[in-house]
C-alpha cells in the first residue's frame, strides 16, 4: 500500500453518470438521528467484503462510491458491474460507483466506511485523513490486529486520521457471497458513543441485513480478530480427518481463549458471547467460504505457509493476527494454547499433528 499516497491524486477513469458533488457533511449524529438525509457513504475497500456491503447497502443510498485499489479492476467493475476478482458472479447495483482515486471517493462523504486488510489500515487512513471532516462518522469493518503495532483497526484509524471521530465498528457473523445474494445476516454496530452506534444502525439495518447496537468496541474488535486464529486451527482439524467431537472442543476452548484475552484487554465478557464473539467464531470454524479455514486444511495436506498466501487472491486475517496475538497474551500474562499452537504451525514449522497432540497432552486442570 506504499502507492496508497499516488493514487490519491490519479485522474479517475471512470464515467461520472453515477458520481454525485460533494455537500456539507452533516453535524455528528446525536441520540442515534441521521443528521440529514440522504446520507453520503464512501466504502474504503473494493474486495469480496467491501464490494458485498456495496450491494447490500445500495438500496438505503441514492449513491455509494466504492474505493477500489486496482485502477484498472475499478475501471472494469464500472463498466461491467461485476468485479470479477474479488466477488465474480454477482451483479453491482447502478448506484454503486466504483472510483480508483482516493479524494473522490472519500470528500463529502458523511460514513466513511473501512473495509481495507487490517496491515493496510494506517496507510490508507493516514491517505484519507485530508478528505475526510472532522464529523464523519468512519465506521470499521476491518477484522485483524495490526501486527507491528498490535493495535486494533480502530486504534490504527485513531492514530493515522486523528483522534476525536466519531467511530464505530461494524462486525459479524458473514461472509461476503451469502451477503451479496442477500441472504438474511445479524451483524453488530459497536461504539463508545451510543448515539453514533443508533446513527449507523439506522443508516445500515434493511430488509436482509440487521444490526444490533453495542457499547464495547475492544470487545467486538479483538473478537473478529481472535476468531479468525482459531478458524485456521480448525481446518487443521478438519484437513485431519478429525471429527464433530474434536470441532467442537475447539470451537468451545478457543471461545475461552479469545474472552480470556479480551478481557484482559478490557472488553466485556457477554460480547463475547455475541454476534461478534461466538457467532462470528462459529462461522468462520465451519464455514467452506472461510479463508482462515483454508489455511488450516492446506497446512494440513503439508503445504507450507508461503505457498498457501501465494495462491490466494485474497488476505486471511488470522495469519498476521496470530503473531499479534502472541505477543499481547505474553504482555499480559494470559495463557493462548490453542492460538499458540497455531503460531508454531505457522511460524516455527511444527507438524499440524503434532500441534493436536501436545495440546491433548497439556496438564489437566478445571475448565
Amino acid at each position: 500500500m506504499g502507492q496508497v499516497a499516488n493514487l490519491r491524486r490519479v485522474a479517475n477513469p471512470l464515467s461520472r453518470s453515477c458520481e454525485q458533488p460533494p455537500s456539507a457533511v452533516g453535524n455528528r449524529a446525536q441520540d442515534g438521528i441521521l443528521p440529514h438525509w440522504p446520507v453520503k457513504l464512501s466504502i474504503i475497500g473494493g474486495g469480496s467484503w467491501g464490494t458485498a456491503l456495496s450491494m447490500v447497502l445500495a438500496p438505503k443510498f441514492d449513491s455509494i462510491r466504492l474505493w477500489v485499489y486496482e485502477p484498472d479492476l475499478a475501471a472494469r467493475t464500472a463498466q461491467t458491474r461485476e468485479n470479477d476478482i474479488y466477488l465474480p458472479g454477482f451483479r453491482i447495483p447502478d448506484n454503486v460507483c466504483p472510483h480508483s482515486d482516493l479524494a473522490s471517493a472519500a470528500e463529502g462523504a458523511d460514513i466513511v466506511l473501512g473495509v481495507m486488510p487490517s496491515q493496510h489500515a494506517r496507510g490508507l487512513y493516514s491517505a484519507l485523513q485530508p478528505y475526510i471532516a472532522p464529523s464523519t462518522i468512519v465506521v470499521s469493518a476491518t477484522k485483524g490486529l495490526e501486527r507491528t503495532s498490535l493495535l486494533r483497526p480502530s486504534e490504527v484509524m485513531q492514530q493515522a486520521a486523528g483522534p476525536g471521530r466519531p467511530i464505530a465498528i461494524l462486525s459479524g457473523p458473514t461472509f461476503a457471497r451469502e451477503i451479496a445474494r442477500g441472504e438474511p445476516a445479524a451483524v453488530v454496530v459497536a461504539s463508545e458513543d451510543v448515539g453514533v452506534a443508533r446513527c449507523v444502525q439506522q443508516a445500515f439495518s434493511g430488509p436482509s441485513f440487521r444490526l444490533y447496537t453495542n457499547t464495547d468496541p475492544v470487545g467486538v474488535e479483538l473478537g473478529a480478530a481472535l476468531k479468525n486464529v482459531v478458524a485456521i486451527g480448525a481446518g487443521v482439524c478438519k484437513g485431519l480427518d478429525l471429527g464433530n467431537n474434536t470441532m467442537a472442543a475447539l470451537i468451545t476452548r478457543g471461545l475461552a481463549e479469545i474472552s480470556r484475552l479480551a478481557v484482559a484487554m478490557g472488553a466485556q465478557p457477554k460480547t463475547l458471547s455475541g454476534l461478534a464473539g461466538l457467532g462470528d467464531l462459529v462461522l468462520t470454524c465451519t464455514g467452506d467460504l472461510s479463508r482462515n479455514r483454508l489455511v488450516g486444511l492446506e497446512l494440513a495436506k503439508g503445504k507450507t505457509l508461503q505457498e498457501i498466501v501465494g495462491s490466494m487472491k485474497m488476505v486471511a486475517e488470522g495469519i498476521e493476527t496470530c503473531a499479534a496475538a502472541v505477543v499481547l497474551a505474553e504482555q499480559r500474562g494470559v495463557d493462548l494454547p490453542i492460538i499458540q499452537a497455531m503460531h508454531a504451525v505457522l511460524y516455527s514449522s511444527k507438524s499440524p499433528a503434532q500441534a493436536i497432540r501436545e495440546l491433548m497432552d497439556r496438564s489437566l486442570k478445571s475448565e
